[in-house]
């Protein structure tokens, strides 16, 4: 009868803990899309009906950009509070469709602005950008100009694109509201997501985004939701089923858990010390183990052994709460008998002028090579290089400290670069 209890204990403790209330702090920056039927508020009311709380504020002026935002005294001040959990982005419906070069110099600059400002009043805050949709009918107003917007599909598929590469240049989620509209569009055609306008949302449109928005914040599942906020109840539900799909069973296509601590070191004898060498990402506190007793909370440590021999050592590491570990066995060498080994890739010079260069033992492949700077924004990408000696311009690089990463013969090389 006692271990009957017992397991009936666990079980009632582990329900207990998957239903326990969560709240969240969520500022809201955007315009019209996001004031429309106060999609902040029916963000909080749909989250209540699933046993969570949202407390939000938000600055959403007609028409506004995150140029806007970004000098917005309103919103400078929200953000400064420091108190999010997650600042959503919404920039004007049309300018993330239009052409790339535009992009860059008219939106991508203030994401980032607004990510740096966030990060800066708190460091544990996730921007959270906002994916829009493509007008019904697409934009008739730069289809002249511009003829991929033309059609919804064309229009959507550009929006979905440039704000997933908000979100992956500034190690950001996003809210695939669009994504999950799209879905809608395509498997339940009498739900009308949008106003008599054929651009802002309908009240079902805005439940769509509130019920993505819930499992973005949440990252649970929106069937949860019991609210149907006045809509038919067949309707909301196909709609709590179509951001499940689309958002709650992909959630690390939209960066939930991407940018999570990683920790990774390598580490080299110098005379009787060793010089262990950080290249973790998305990391800002970190613990050294060396394997004979002794420890360091220092970034990049040297650590002098008494004795040779082999140890293991372990580097913990972690940013708000969350906690990655990695180790490995080193072998220290009485000084005596240290000699330079010739390895099998080289990578210089260090500091970098304006290239790197990668030097292999023979003509090879290397694949998914990145440039990283140390909060873990990825700068640079190739799929893969070939050569014996390898080369990419880096002219374009701050001065800073980077991580170089990228896979050889199966195994992956890690290299701290400063510039």
């Amino acid at each position: 009868m006692k271990k009957i209890y017992i397991f009936g204990l666990l079980l009632f403790l582990i329900s207990t803990s998957l239903t326990a209330q969560i709240t969240k702090h969520v500022l809201f920056l955007g315009n019209s899309y996001t004031a429309v039927n106060n999609l902040p508020q029916l963000t909080a009311s749909v989250s209540s009906s699933a046993g969570d709380s949202l407390v939000f504020n938000q600055n959403t002026p007609g028409g506004y950009t995150l140029q806007g935002h970004s000098t917005n005294t309103n919103s400078l001040n929200l953000i400064q509070q420091g108190i999010w959990d997650y600042v959503v982005l919404q920039e004007q419906s049309q300018k993330p469709s239009w052409p790339i070069s535009q992009v860059i110099t008219e939106v991508f600059p203030y994401a980032e602005s607004l990510s740096n400002s966030i990060r800066s009043s708190n460091p544990c805050a996730s921007p959270l950008f906002y994916m829009t949709w493509g007008r019904k009918n697409g934009d008739a107003n730069n289809c002249p100009n511009w003829p991929p917007v033309c059609s919804y599909e064309g229009m959507d598929s550009l929006l979905n694109l440039r704000y997933r590469m908000m979100a992956d240049s500034n190690a950001a989620l996003v809210s695939p509201v669009g994504a999950v509209w799209h879905y809608i569009r395509s498997t339940n055609s009498k739900i009308e997501l949008y106003a008599s306008d054929e651009s802002h949302p309908s009240l079902a449109g805005s439940y769509a985004a509130a019920c993505t928005f819930y499992t973005l914040i949440f990252q649970k599942d929106p069937t949860l939701i019991t609210t149907d906020y006045g809509l038919d109840g067949d309707v909301a539900l196909n709609i709590r089923n179509a951001a499940k799909l689309i958002a709650y069973d992909s959630l690390s296509k939209w960066n939930v858990g991407k940018f999570l601590p990683e920790a990774h070191f390598i580490a080299s004898q110098i005379n009787d010390s060793v010089h262990f060498s950080n290249q973790s990402l998305y990391a800002n506190n970190y613990h050294w183990d060396f394997g004979d007793g002794n420890t360091s909370t220092l970034f990049e440590p040297h650590h002098k052994y008494a004795n040779s021999g082999t140890y293991h050592v372990q580097l913990e590491v972690t940013k708000c709460g969350k906690m990655d570990t990695t180790s490995m066995n080193i072998q220290v060498l009485p000084t005596s008998i240290i000699q330079a080994k010739q390895t099998e890739v080289n990578v210089y010079p260090n500091p970098i002028g304006n290239e790197i260069n990668i030097q292999l033992d023979k003509y090879s492949t290397i694949s998914n090579v990145q440039v990283y700077s140390t909060d873990g924004k990825r700068i640079m990408y190739f799929d893969s290089m070939n050569g014996k000696n390898i080369k990419f311009e880096t002219q374009n690089l701050s001065k800073g400290v980077y991580i170089l990463s990228f896979e050889l013969d199966a195994r992956k090389y890690q290299f701290r670069l400063v510039k």
